[in-house]
């Protein structure tokens, strides 16, 4: 019976890579020589830090970050969960930028329910983190594809592990 999965997984190398250019590109502006300005990247905790002299400057490096996540990786900003400004040691601030892994509960659900009342002949389960869809048709598999890309647009998502 043919299957595949939805998940939604970071790809830690692009990241950490767009952390990387992004570091460099702040490293190299002029309005930045002198100030705590940078970016760093945790892959354990899979974390974001964002550093600065102010909460405008903070913005202005994440004005840098965004896009060059956005080239590395198609949809990437999405999957952040922007923390709160904190201030420490003085006038000096930081910000975490939590990277969202695999598929929450309600959101594994919504799309359940939506492959269900599609009135597709596929079956939805969730899996942990991931949802397994599963029918007898390549081309019903095909069309829950295309039926979730279409109503799920505010997470990024991958359809993969194809099984025929």
């Amino acid at each position: 019976m043919p299957s595949f999965d939805i998940t939604s997984e970071a790809d830690l190398v692009a990241l950490k890579n767009a952390v990387d250019v992004a570091g460099r590109h702040i490293g190299n502006r002029y309005d930045f020589k002198g100030t705590s300005a940078k970016a760093e990247f945790n892959e354990k905790e899979k974390v974001i830090t964002v550093f600065g002299d102010s909460e405008f400057q903070l913005g202005q490096i994440k004005d840098i970050l965004f896009p060059e996540m956005e080239k590395k990786e198609r949809e990437s900003t999405r999957r952040l969960d922007i923390g709160n400004v904190q201030t420490v040691s003085g006038n000096k601030a930081k910000q975490e930028l939590k990277i969202k892994s695999g598929i929450e509960q309600e959101l594994a659900k919504k799309i359940v329910k939506l492959v269900k009342d599609s009135k597709l002949k596929v079956q939805a389960t969730i899996q942990g983190d991931a949802v397994r869809v599963t029918g007898a048709k390549r081309d019903d598999l095909q069309s829950a594809i295309a039926l979730v890309k279409k109503s799920v647009t505010d997470f990024p998502l991958n359809f993969g592990n194809f099984r025929d």
